[in-house]
């Protein structure tokens, strides 16, 4: 039976050599189930070697735990055969895993530690050991992250981090240190803390020698996204932009180097099968054998690994072996490439450039979905439970994206498109709640910022307010009070002016508190308006040049500083500044521009007519005034389109619906559209952490 063993074996190998894993599974398959008496070894191999294809290219999980069940049961009356048994137990981490049950994970896991512990000193060579206690403690970090018991993740990581360095792999210590870095981001329960976790994984990338940065390719965007949205929480901008610039280019690089790849295998496949008819016919070509360990060779230069490592298209390793799982696949990476680009562009108005990225990650990623059989039909219960966590992470991310297209339109007051993404969202929440559970605030908030935008202020404030009680993020229920706040502002009556005050007051007294200062700007803000409500001109004065200093210099969103600008040119005038209300005003007119911003231009508009009004400047307020009158007709277009269609009501209907009217309003536009979650890091890495599945 041992020949007839390797025969199927080899089989099995090539079958899997041309991708058709259905027929590898087969020829090991007839091995197991031959009925003839296999030696213990050849049958653990064999199973061991099915169950990992199972869960490689199928979603037939129970049927690749049965192997495992049965080879652990072999291995339990074979006293040596030590890397089989950690084998069989990884694998069947792994099984858990896909099949969500993480208290049998934990469980296999914490077994295969033990084993690994009392393990003979002779039984294992010790970098063997090591090596599997960093697998096993990576598996290990993943489950408790999971179950949100972050210091044992964090306790298992560093066990793992001491394995890598007494090895002296520093890819394997870099990994454990971004892995770190990405449970902070999770628990962020010491800024201190996280900034050194921060520092640690730089300052391990940046000891690497080029040549090791090249074959560490997944270890560059992982640890380069984590830095990315570590210093867009804490709003750090301007350092931010230096790492989106590297992911940007290290994409278009893996690009370059993937469709050369594709080019080499497409050639390597031709000259494979014209051997193939010649070995048929019997007959032998040198030439064609030359150029087939050519290709070899130039696959082996260009991606690092073996030529025959399958999947290479769909995955960015982390590393080489060891260290040659993946954190998330090629398309997966690519999208949040082109999300951080989003986040880190349209804040700064750069509205071309964010809309091809957002239609780029978008078609990624439903390219994706497509691959795992979601369509527009299909729904949560449709979705194969070893697609789960993936199609979650796609599912996400297009909400990301799709949140900031809603964004992006609304301030160039394309109110019927973003009528359009709005109700995608939703729809995409109806058919997949739980795994979009996180998302049902952002709906809402979206919700009111569209009502707000088309004048209905006693809906907007409704819908921010509705989003608060959705969410369990402080900063984004305090970032939707302030919202309400404007709108209540908004309105402009007595009682609503209070509303707005009960709301504004508590958040004012512990917006120092926040992680940013991306609530303290939308904050004082608030405030401001406040001041100026109650005619404390002077006051409100003092607190938004503050709040302009702060949204200028750290946040970079020109659509805030637009309209800081705004109602600071306005106060300019109110106190007979008028020199300085000009300049101001000007200022804010041209950020306006740029922004495709029209209610805000026609509200700075409004006020140049009065300030010209007031230096008696005739000409230019007949100018002034005639290019606002045509910038009203634009919007309000653009508003009777809106207001005419069916998402309209849908979008901004309430309990006890209020009359809808449009009410022009010097501080009717104020509502900054970027609002940056502050749960960023949360919704879009994975709810476990994604580490390598398999080290060996």
């Amino acid at each position: 039976m041992e020949l007839v063993a390797e025969g199927l074996w080899a089989l099995a190998d090539d079958s899997e050599r041309r991708r058709d894993f259905a027929g590898a599974v087969k020829c090991l398959e007839a091995l197991c189930q031959s009925g003839a008496s296999l030696l213990p070894m050849i049958e653990i191999r064999t199973r061991l070697r099915l169950a990992s294809l199972l869960l490689s290219h199928s979603h037939n999980l129970n049927h690749a735990k049965s192997h495992l069940e049965r080879a652990l049961l072999l291995l339990k009356s074979t006293p040596s055969a030590l890397p089989l048994k950690f084998r069989a137990h990884s694998l069947l981490s792994r099984c858990y895993d896909l099949t969500g049950n993480v208290p049998q994970q934990k469980h296999i896991i914490l077994r295969a530690l033990t084993l690994l512990r009392t393990a003979e000193p002779s039984a294992l060579p010790p970098s063997a050991a090591l090596l599997w206690s960093c697998n096993f403690h990576s598996q290990l970090a993943s489950a408790l992250v999971i179950e949100t018991d972050y210091p044992a993740a964090l306790k298992s990581l560093d066990e793992g981090f001491s394995a890598a360095s007494e090895l002296r792999l520093p890819e394997l210590q870099m990994f454990f240190a971004a892995s770190t870095l990405h449970v902070h981001l999770f628990h962020w329960d010491d800024p201190a803390t996280l900034e050194a976790a921060a520092r640690q994984s730089s300052e391990i990338w940046d000891s690497f020698s080029p040549d090791l940065k090249e074959r560490c390719r997944g270890l560059l965007f992982y640890n380069e996204l984590l830095q990315t949205f570590y210093l867009f929480k804490i709003c750090d901008y301007k350092s931010a932009t230096q790492h989106v610039n590297k992911l940007d280019a290290a994409m278009k690089e893996d690009q370059k180097q993937l469709s050369h790849v594709k080019e080499l295998v497409g050639e390597l496949n031709t000259v494979n099968q014209n051997l193939a008819q010649l070995n048929l016919q019997g007959k032998s070509n040198t030439t064609l054998r030359e150029k087939q360990d050519l290709l070899h060779d130039q696959l082996r230069a260009a991606t690092g690994i073996d030529e025959e490592m399958l999947g290479f298209e769909d995955k960015i390793l982390l590393g080489p072996p060891p260290l040659d799982g993946e954190w998330l696949p090629r398309n997966a990476v690519y999208a949040l490439v082109d999300l951080v680009v989003v986040l880190q562009g349209r804040p700064k108005g750069v509205f071309k450039d964010c809309g091809k990225r957002i239609h780029s990650g978008m078609k990624l990623i439903r390219e994706e979905l497509q691959k795992l059989g979601i369509g527009v039909n299909q729904r949560e219960m449709d979705i194969q439970h070893s697609d789960i966590w993936i199609a979650g992470q796609y599912l996400l991310l297009l909400m990301q994206f799709l949140e900031n297209k809603v964004a992006l339109e609304l301030t160039r007051s394309d109110y019927i498109e973003a009528q359009e993404t709005i109700v995608q969202m939703r729809n995409w929440f109806i058919r997949f709640p739980t795994i979009l559970q996180a998302c049902e605030s952002i709906i809402e908030m979206l919700r009111g910022q569209y009502a707000h935008s088309v004048g209905c202020f006693h809906e907007s404030a409704f819908h921010f307010l509705e989003a608060t009680k959705l969410t369990q993020s402080k900063s984004m229920q305090s970032m939707c009070q302030i919202y309400a706040a404007v709108s209540y502002i908004c309105i402009g009556d007595a009682e609503s002016s209070s509303q707005a005050l009960d709301l504004v007051g508590p958040i004012y007294k512990i917006m120092d508190s926040f992680v940013g200062v991306r609530e303290k700007t939308c904050i004082v803000f608030a405030y401001g308006l406040l001041l100026m409500r109650q005619h404390n001109l002077q006051e409100a004065r003092v607190r938004l040049a503050s709040g302009l200093k702060i949204a200028h210099q750290q946040l970079g969103n020109i659509q805030l500083v637009s309209q800081y600008l705004t109602i600071l040119g306005t106060l300019a005038l109110q106190l007979h500044d008028t020199e300085q209300a000009r300049e101001i005003l000007k200022s804010s007119l041209t950020l306006a521009k740029t922004l495709y911003d029209v209610p805000t231009q026609i509200w700075v508009l409004s006020v140049l007519t009065d300030l010209y009004k007031e230096l008696g400047e005739s000409r230019n307020e007949m100018e002034n005034s005639e290019y606002e009158r045509k910038k009203e007709d634009d919007l309000q277009r653009r508003l009777s389109e809106a207001l005419s269609r069916t998402h309209h009501l849908e979008l901004v209907r309430k309990i006890n619906q209020v009359l809808m009217t449009w009410e022009h309003a010097s501080v009717g536009a104020v509502l900054p559209t970027d609002h940056l979650a502050a749960t960023l890091s949360s919704q879009l890495f994975p709810p476990c952490l994604v580490l390598a599945t398999d080290i060996n």
